[in-house]
């Protein structure tokens, strides 16, 4: 797969993320993927999953901003570190970093692995 077509496909991630477009980011992946997010977490099934990950997300968040601060790919994979801001329905900001790791078959993404602290996070936007 060519870089132009994976930072195609990471971009398309995380911008349904950030607009909270559960069945686009779901269309990112393949049948079977899978995500860590994060790592350490249980393995979520992408596609299975997505509108409960989604309903989560909603009822925390008023508002996400996602930046890919640096892409790195290398083969048919790609690791991203990105800048998350969240503004939480508390009416609190809340920042954090991580890096995701990506791995991509026949144009989909077949694995994510995310490392970041999403429990600082949510303590930020806590009421």
């Amino acid at each position: 797969m060519s870089p132009e077509l994976i930072q195609k496909l990471i971009t398309s991630y995380f911008s349904s993320l950030q607009e909270m477009d559960a069945s686009g980011w779901a269309e990112n992946f393949t049948k079977d993927a899978i995500i860590y997010d994060p790592v350490g977490n249980p393995p979520s099934k992408a596609r299975e999953n997505a509108q409960a990950f989604f309903g989560l997300l909603s009822m925390a968040f008023e508002k996400l901003e996602l930046s890919q601060d640096n892409v790195f790919i290398a083969g048919n994979g790609a690791a991203v570190k990105w800048t998350m801001r969240g503004l939480g329905k508390s009416g609190k900001q809340g920042i954090s970093e991580g890096i995701s790791v990506f791995e991509i078959q026949d144009g989909k993404i077949q694995q994510v692995s995310s490392y970041w602290d999403d429990a600082a996070m949510m303590a930020q936007i806590k009421s």
